[in-house]
């Protein structure tokens, strides 16, 4: 087959989930004997036009001019715009709201278009009631200009059926086990085996870091806490500031897999804040590391872990569990569950074949061209 990725901020990855998507799928499919390509902003700071046998595209992602949101938008459609003029079997989109406009203006009628959803965006906390409206209207529009959908969770797909009648591919993220642990890196910050807490996660509202702060702050432990993600950011500044001389240590952005993994398989509890998403990457990459994983209740994170995490709504369900000391009792079965649900159903290998599978299952189907001459 001859696909394209569209959708992302380019490979080798150094941003986050949907380019760890693209990476390993990418790079998986090619070694499966396909042609890939994925396209790429002009302003990755990989330069090669090729990566591990993936060809890469590069295209003008205009965010000096427009900034962030609208550029992405305008992005996109140059990508889509260029992948129907090409002899692609497949174009996977990872993400539908920043592809519904190019789903809609660009007639791509001769070509196979498989959208990966993503989250629930118009759940987000951070935006105004006009955007909300704005988004669940590209959403819908998106969905229904879509050749297939693929799910990331169970929650997900059965959102799609319920609310636009529309079935899904259930294909979830990846993860692989990680390489032996070295704790090298916690010296260099001062910091010790089981003895801080850790989240790793974007900054942003629907992340519940002020209720996982507050609660950490409320519970009167005195290990620190740490966070990793991108603190230059409006958001992030309002964090940074409130919680100042709090042993709540803001890292910024970290996207060296090695040290992650070091920072998740040595915290004494991770906590997991995510509430919009499907299955959150990060999740998967603590259920590999072997992370103590204590969780925000939503049907997304629980139809991941099930049962071998332990949850939290609100702030003293969180106070809760980190003043109970019994927990500790639970550590070594949770992480062995997590491990064999890494190894059976999360594992990239995996993935990419359910990938493979589905993308030669709907070329197989006929087109409405050709039911039409029937």
């Amino acid at each position: 087959m001859k696909i394209a990725i569209l959708g992302t901020r380019g490979i080798p990855n150094n941003y986050g989930g949907f380019e760890q998507c693209a990476e390993f799928l990418s790079v998986g499919l090619v070694k499966k004997g396909h042609d890939v390509s994925v396209y790429t902003p002009n302003f990755h700071s990989y330069k090669e036009t090729d990566y591990k046998g993936v060809e890469l595209i590069r295209k003008i992602n205009p965010k000096k001019i427009f900034g962030n949101s609208i550029s992405n938008f305008i992005y996109d459609y140059i990508c889509l715009k260029d992948a129907i003029k090409k002899d692609f079997d497949i174009i996977l989109e990872l993400g539908l709201i920043t592809a519904s406009l190019s789903l809609i203006f660009c007639n791509h009628k001769d070509k196979l278009v498989v959208t990966n959803v993503d989250g629930i965006e118009w759940k987000r906390t951070k935006w105004s009631k006009i955007i909300v409206r704005i988004i669940k209207a590209l959403e819908k529009y998106g969905i229904k200009h879509s050749d297939y959908l693929i799910a990331d969770n169970d929650g997900i797909k059965e959102y799609l059926l319920k609310k636009y009648n529309r079935s899904s591919k259930m294909i979830s993220y990846g993860a692989n086990k990680v390489k032996p642990p070295k704790p090298d890196f916690l010296k260099l910050h001062g910091l010790f085996q089981e003895k801080y807490l850790l989240t790793i996660a974007r900054l942003e509202p629907e992340n519940n870091l002020e209720m996982m702060i507050n609660a950490y702050i409320k519970s009167g432990i005195k290990i620190p806490y740490i966070i990793v993600g991108n603190h230059l950011t409006s958001y992030g500044g309002f964090l940074k500031t409130k919680y100042q001389s709090r042993n709540v240590v803001f890292m910024g952005g970290i996207f060296n897999k090695d040290i992650l993994d070091n920072l998740r398989y040595y915290s004494k509890y991770y906590l997991h804040g995510h509430s919009v998403g499907g299955t959150n990457p990060a999740l998967l990459e603590a259920m590999a590391a072997k992370a103590f994983i204590l969780s925000h209740k939503n049907n997304f994170n629980e139809s991941v872990v099930e049962n071998n995490a332990f949850y939290f709504t609100n702030i003293d369900e969180l106070v809760s569990l980190l003043q109970n000391k019994s927990l500790l009792d639970h550590k070594k079965e949770f992480i062995t569950n997590n491990l064999t649900k890494i190894d059976t159903i999360y594992k990239w290998e995996l993935i990419v074949n359910s990938y493979e599978l589905y993308f030669q299952n709907i070329l197989k189907e006929p087109t409405l061209k050709e039911i039409s001459q029937s």
